[in-house]
This record gives structure tokens, C-alpha cells and sequence, in this order.
């Protein structure tokens, strides 16, 4: 893609409890691309003010994302893990981004339609501009990739779009001044200050549904708790809510094609899969033909395997404050940095002074 040095960059709102779909669909992936990437893991606190302005417990929840992420394997020594808002560069960035944006953009963004609503005039400025903001995530740290789930590859399409218009529109500048690096964009070779960030969408469970309706995303937001199994959850819990997942009467198929049409049945053996990093074809190889008492109770034992140590896990970090904490400081200064590095080229390049 260019020659800009490979990173990666993810972060993760602090809004209710992080759960089995957050898991599989983000926190899993972070732990592995630690091994063959240098990783940056945010706790977007800034992002979660853009719908909602008031939180009564933003501050438990900021440290709650932590410690999910370093009871799930995150080294913080070895990457950065960090909340947004002590990183003021990422706000600053943003703002520029909004001068680089265009509001028909934004205004195409289907995640803000659906926020939104009905009562458009009444949303945010803030959530609106969501989308700079999350280009200024990545691209602050010019990130060369970022794992998405299915619903933020848009807005991943948009932080291309805004860097490729500010390399563009200060294509000059940036020339002169000798801060590019060079690209290749199709056939062409471009000089730009900013990567295109490429995203990375892999494993058989990037979309987790909800465990009482098979055609809903699976949501911090949803009123039932039985609706999704939270990273909190004790292994009763986990194997009471699988038993109590919507199935519908049928058996399992014996042909992947088979779980078409059954929402609740396919996205029972998706995460199936996914927990057991397999296949959804080997998963129908061993359970096709069976009903659902004899699968569920399979997906229960795997899931409290794969989650109840997690959770102990993260009670047990929680409890101790001082050390959530320091990460974050800790790493706040070696994100803040790293970004700072950038912002001094991007004043350079609009003509900013600020020395």
C-alpha cells in the first residue's frame, strides 16, 4: 500500500458493557494482531459524549474497557492502550478534518441516519462530525490499518476519503516541505502525508446477532440482558443465557446452506465457530442432524471455557484502580507523543503557527 510504517490502530466506546459480539468481533482480533503488528488501543471516551452528553458513570465504564482489554491478552507494555480524551491532538485533528470534510459526506453516513433518526435537527453537531473524529483516531498516529466490524466500514471508507483530499489539496506543500511519503494509488505513485488506512475485516463471526432475535445486532443497548452475554458474566450466567437463546424447532442441517432463513440457528453456530476458531462448515459436520439440546449445551460449555476466565480476570484487575489508571497515563504520554509528532507536521503544512 505505501511505504508508511505498518500500524494499527482500534478503539472501543465506554458505553455500557462490552459483550460477547464486542469480543469476537474487535477485542479478539487486537489480542492476535499484537504478535504481528505494533498496536495502538483506545478507549474512545470522546466518542461516546456525541448521542449521549451525560454520563453518570463514564469514568468506571473508561476503566471497565480497560481492563477487558488486559484481561483479554493486550500488552500494554509492549503496544499502547489509552483513553481518547488525554490525548488533545485527537480533537484538534478533528477539527481540521471538519474543514476537510464535506458535509454531504457526513450527511451520507447511514450510522448517523440511524442514530439519528427520525428527529434529525435535534442530533448533535458532535454526532454528525463523528466521522472526522474517528479519521483523526487513525490518521493522528497515520495508521496503516484498522480492524472493523461490517457496520464502520463506511466510516473507514470516509477516513480515506479525508486523507486523500488533505494529501491532494496540500500536495504542494507537502512536497516542499518534504513530509510526504510515497504511495501507490492504483497505477500512479503520490506523494502524501497521511496513509489511506486499509481495514481489516477477518474471522467466520464479525457480526454477532442478538440471542433473542437472530435478525438484530447483538447491543450493549438492548433491554434484555438475555439478549447478549456479557464479558461480566459469570459461567451460570453464560450457560443460562445459551439455554434460553431463540432457536426455532427444527435440527441443526446437515449443509451450510441449510441455516438460510434461520437467523437464530445460524448465528448460534457462528459463534460456535468463532469460539472455537473453526469453521462454520466443520460445525455443521459435527452437530448437523441434532437438536438444539443437544448443541446448546456444547456452545455453553465452550463459551463459559473461553469467557469465564476473562471475566474472572477482569473482576480482578478492576478491583485495583491504581493500576488501570496508571496504564492509562502511561499510555496517554506515549500515544500523546506520537501524535504531537504528527500535529506538528499538519500545522507546518496549513501554515498553523504554533511555536
Amino acid at each position: 500500500m505505501s511505504a508508511f510504517k505498518p500500524l494499527v490502530f482500534s478503539g472501543v466506546q465506554p458505553t455500557g458493557n462490552l459483550h460477547l459480539g464486542n469480543y469476537l468481533g474487535a477485542i479478539r482480533k487486537f489480542v492476535a494482531l499484537q504478535e504481528t503488528h505494533d498496536c495502538i488501543y483506545c478507549v474512545v471516551d470522546l466518542h461516546s459524549i456525541t448521542a449521549q452528553l451525560v454520563h453518570d458513570d463514564l469514568v468506571e465504564q473508561t476503566r471497565s474497557i480497560t481492563a477487558a482489554f488486559l484481561a483479554s491478552g493486550i500488552d500494554p507494555k509492549k503496544h499502547i492502550v489509552f483513553n481518547q480524551s488525554r490525548v488533545p491532538q485527537h480533537a484538534e485533528l478533528a477539527w481540521i478534518f471538519n474543514c476537510v470534510a464535506r458535509i454531504g459526506w457526513m450527511n451520507r453516513m447511514t450510522q448517523f441516519k440511524d442514530k439519528a433518526g427520525k428527529d434529525r435537527e435535534n442530533a448533535s453537531l458532535g454526532l454528525l462530525a463523528y466521522p472526522s473524529l474517528m479519521a483523526a483516531d487513525i490518521l493522528v498516529y497515520r495508521a496503516t490499518h484498522v480492524p472493523v466490524g461490517d457496520d464502520q466500514k463506511q466510516h473507514l471508507e470516509l477516513t480515506r476519503d479525508i486523507a486523500a483530499k488533505f494529501n491532494n489539496d496540500f500536495s504542494a506543500r507537502i512536497a516542499s516541505l518534504g513530509l510526504g511519503v510515497e504511495m501507490e494509488m492504483g497505477e500512479e505513485t503520490v506523494n502524501g502525508f497521511f496513509p489511506l488506512t486499509e481495514p481489516l475485516i477477518e474471522g467466520p463471526a464479525t457480526r454477532v446477532m442478538s440471542l433473542r432475535d437472530g435478525s438484530k445486532k447483538m447491543s450493549k443497548s438492548d433491554p434484555s440482558d438475555l439478549s447478549r452475554i456479557n464479558l461480566t458474566d459469570d459461567a451460570d450466567t453464560i450457560s443460562k443465557k445459551i439455554r434460553k437463546a431463540k432457536t426455532d424447532p427444527e435440527p441443526l442441517p446437515s449443509e451450510l446452506d441449510g441455516l438460510k432463513e434461520r437467523p437464530e440457528a445460524e448465528n448460534l453456530v457462528g459463534i460456535y465457530a468463532a469460539l472455537s476458531e473453526r469453521s462454520r462448515e466443520d460445525v455443521i459436520a459435527e452437530f448437523g442432524g441434532q437438536q438444539f439440546s443437544a448443541f446448546k449445551p456444547a456452545l455453553a460449555d465452550l463459551a463459559v471455557d473461553r469467557l469465564a476466565p476473562i471475566a474472572a480476570e477482569m473482576r480482578r484487575i478492576s478491583a485495583d484502580r491504581a493500576f488501570v489508571d496508571s496504564v492509562l497515563r502511561d499510555g496517554g504520554e506515549r500515544a500523546g507523543a506520537k501524535a504531537e509528532a504528527t500535529m506538528k507536521g499538519v500545522r507546518e503544512i496549513i501554515g498553523l503557527l504554533a511555536d
